[in-house]
């Protein structure tokens, strides 16, 4: 549906957006993830046609966007501050845009009818914006985009303004949303959870530049550089020595780990003989009263409660930095008392090579 194509983007001497290619399906739920100011936002507006490349070319559904307004694109944008019309009420901001279309009353009608049906507000049609919460002004701004029947829809943060639970929800009820119109979503988002709860695929950006392009369980669980696998939760990292490699499989010596067989990723690619692994806090588990053939003592220096979870800060002898874990409190890890000793082992599967 969308083909980015060697696209930069240049405010002066700084690239926004350096030399990006990207190819999005129709239908796909897709995020663009980073941090702020690495231009995942320059790109969304690339696309709508709010900004032109400095160079590359970007494809709609086949059709090269070169010199095409942002009006006569198939794509229609939902903005961070949802930007609704104080003046008008639910029905006539929704149907703004259709005023455009020369179609005639009835019609409209219909289509607003439909878009507020999906955003499940049909009975809210004569409420004005000041009486609607924020939850709702959202879904508003969802039909107002709907109801032009893009072939692509942009959203640019849109639930960055909701508190975390009304988040959430708007996070489940937007991928259904998703699924029953069936059109392709392009979200910008610097909220790592939002994207891997939402996402057929995510593109991870840093400086302007693709670092990752994955479904979110790859790009969670195998991540290619440190850079991603530190954006993307919680991560430990271990100094590792490559000793061997045969095939897909590297063998590394590690301190307090030993030595390691691990898979070679497609794309790995190591200078020198020392290498990063990582390991997400998850994968580390307790041993209470049980005996493991992968046993690590440590003592626990730091620990917060999370209700469900609890996160410990473990120090391990020959490790510069502590360990993370995050344990259910099923078995009482939110009774474990700092300066406690403990065990963890670990499944050796959990540990990822990473480029630097």
């Amino acid at each position: 549906m969308i083909s980015i194509k060697d696209v930069s983007k240049f405010y002066g001497p700084y690239p926004a957006v350096n030399k990006l290619s990207l190819d999005i399906a129709a239908g796909e739920f897709f995020s663009l993830l980073g941090p702020s100011g690495c231009g995942k936002t320059t790109l969304l507006r690339m696309i709508a046609g709010f900004v032109e490349p400095s160079h590359g070319d970007i494809l709609i559904d086949g059709q090269a966007m070169t010199d095409v307004p942002a009006n006569r694109r198939p794509t229609n944008m939902v903005f961070q501050n949802y930007a609704i019309f104080p003046h008008l009420n639910v029905e006539e901001n929704v149907g703004y845009g259709l005023k455009r279309l020369g179609l005639d009353k009835s019609e409209m009608k219909r289509r607003i009818g439909e878009a507020l049906e999906q955003v499940r507000l049909g009975h809210l049609g004569g409420r004005r914006a000041h009486e609607l919460s924020g939850g709702q002004r959202q879904r508003v701004a969802l039909a107002r985009a709907l109801v032009m029947r893009p072939k692509v829809l942009l959203l640019d943060e849109p639930l960055s303004a909701l508190d975390k639970k009304l988040r959430e929800q708007m996070q489940v009820e937007l991928r259904s949303l998703q699924k029953a119109v069936g059109i392709t979503f392009v979200l910008v988002t610097h909220d790592q959870y939002e994207a891997l709860a939402m996402s057929d695929r995510i593109a991870v950006m840093f400086a302007g530049e693709l670092a990752q392009v994955a479904t979110p369980k790859d790009i969670y669980q195998r991540p290619r550089t440190k850079q991603v696998a530190g954006f993307l939760g919680g991560m430990n990292f271990l100094d590792g020595q490559v000793v061997g490699s045969q095939g897909a499989q590297v063998q590394v010596q590690t301190p307090v780990f030993g030595n390691l067989s691990l898979s070679k990723p497609d794309t790995w690619q190591v200078s020198g003989d020392k290498v990063t692994l990582g390991m997400r806090p998850e994968r580390l588990r307790l041993l209470w009263d049980e005996r493991a053939a992968l046993e690590i003592p440590g003592k626990i220096v730091d620990r917060e409660y999370f209700g469900d979870t609890t996160h410990l800060t473990i120090r391990v002898d020959g490790l510069q930095a502590p360990l993370s874990i995050i344990e259910t409190n099923d078995y009482g890890a939110d009774d474990l008392p700092i300066g406690a000793d403990i065990r963890m082992t670990y499944d050796p599967d959990a540990l990822v090579l990473l480029a630097e």
